[in-house]
């Protein structure tokens, strides 16, 4: 009886603890994630974590820069994601593809979900935003 009690106490305990993701913020926030690996497991917890960041601060300015293997997330025939990543898009949220990426992969513009937008270099991409005082976030390892 004890047992069915805990279990009980328990569920109870996760439904009025499940997600329930809210404000943190309203300040203008400026963070540039960075995704590098082609894991599909990555992807998926960088979609988490952009709608996680667009809940806790929803007029943060967010951008996605995708270079090496990340850049797979981007390409329309390749991605699990494009639904998703559309959505941000349409909220906000930019997705940057590294053109030096691209063409060593012969990766060419109309292979990329077509809200995304190109930058020269995904690397440099990064370092101009933190010189301007993005936030960082390395997605995945």
């Amino acid at each position: 009886m004890k047992t069915f009690f805990l279990l009980i106490f328990i569920s109870l305990s996760l439904v009025s603890f499940e997600n329930k993701a809210q404000v943190v913020s309203t300040k203008k926030h400026k963070i540039v994630l960075q995704l590098v690996s082609g894991d599909t497991a990555i992807y998926r917890m960088l979609i988490r974590q952009v709608g996680n960041l667009k809940k806790a601060a929803p007029n943060a300015k967010i951008e996605v820069v995708c270079h090496s293997a990340g850049i797979y997330l981007l390409v329309g025939e390749r991605t699990a994601y494009q639904k998703e990543v559309e959505e941000y898009a349409k909220n906000g949220v930019i997705w940057a593809a590294c053109e030096n990426t691209m063409n060593e992969r012969k990766i060419s513009k109309d292979k990329l979900i077509p809200i995304c937008t190109t930058v020269p270099s995904g690397v440099f991409e990064v370092v101009q935003k933190q010189e301007a005082g993005w936030s960082y976030l390395k997605i995945g390892y």
